[in-house]
């Protein structure tokens, strides 16, 4: 049965992501929202790339380096290659995750996120991330919350607009899990350097919907007071742990990751 919450007259987020990244899960109204912030900010698509591969770098390098076998992705997004799990659990099959995510699509095919390795585990949850309590209540059947988590937040506090509720949601967060946890954000920006992002911004919030909210790289690093920033800090996802390549812009998504001690 399809699910009431799901309009296909009106572009979404979720799906104009999957859209920009080559995916299925889309309508029509979606392209042509697509399309038409393409126009507006020609390398639009590319901050789907960059987000996407800064997940999987991200993953890698706190289940190699850090020794994380525990994930809590909160605004997962439509399902695509290298989910969380799959990155994760290529390297540690006994990696556990729990998805959350409140839209109705999401959900549909929330099933494609449940592939887990046999010696790991994967859970989802239908839930915004406003609603801390349920969230932890409900990661805490699939996780330890007294061994080291990380916390996935990519592209999601986008969507809280009051800056003290956005920052009170994830210190909240972290508050929870112990030391040795670690923060994975990103988010888009504004910037001087990048006016066309805004114009697409401006764009997307009168037609599409959830509302998007841009703040500055600093406003970003806010996310991330009180831990212990990983090199190379918070910079354009496509910079982060790459390798330096000529002619490469920055894309109006940074992001970083931090270390709870």
């Amino acid at each position: 049965m399809a699910d009431s919450r799901i309009n296909t007259t009106q572009p979404h987020t979720a799906r104009i992501w999957n859209y920009w990244l080559g995916g299925k899960d889309n309508y029509p109204v979606d392209q042509a929202a697509g399309d038409q912030i393409r126009t507006l900010h020609p390398g639009i698509g590319a901050y789907a790339l960059a987000d996407r591969q800064f997940l999987g770098r991200a993953v890698s390098h706190l289940v190699t380096e850090c020794g994380i076998r525990q994930f809590l992705d909160i605004g997962t997004g439509l399902p695509t290659a290298d989910n969380t799990h799959e990155v994760a659990q290529r390297i540690a099959p006994e990696t556990r995750v729990v998805y959350v995510d409140n839209d109705p699509l999401v959900l549909t095919h929330a099933r494609a996120l449940l592939t887990s390795t046999p010696e790991g585990r994967t859970d989802y949850l239908d839930e915004d991330l406003r609603n801390v309590d349920t969230i932890l209540e409900h990661a805490a059947r699939t996780l330890d919350l007294d061994q080291p988590v990380a916390l996935m937040l990519l592209g999601v506090v986008i969507f809280i607009d009051d800056d003290s509720e956005a920052y009170g949601i994830v210190r909240r967060l972290l508050d929870a899990l112990p030391a040795g946890s670690h923060l994975v954000l990103s988010h888009t920006i504004t910037s001087p350097e990048m006016p066309d992002v805004d114009e697409a911004v401006a764009f997307w919030n009168e037609n599409g919907t959830p509302k998007l909210t841009q703040r500055t790289p600093d406003q970003v690093a806010r996310f991330f007071e009180g831990l212990e920033l990983l090199e190379p800090g918070v910079v354009s996802c496509n910079r982060w742990r790459t390798e330096p390549a000529a002619g490469v812009e920055d894309v109006a998504m940074f992001g970083g990751v931090g270390i709870k001690r």
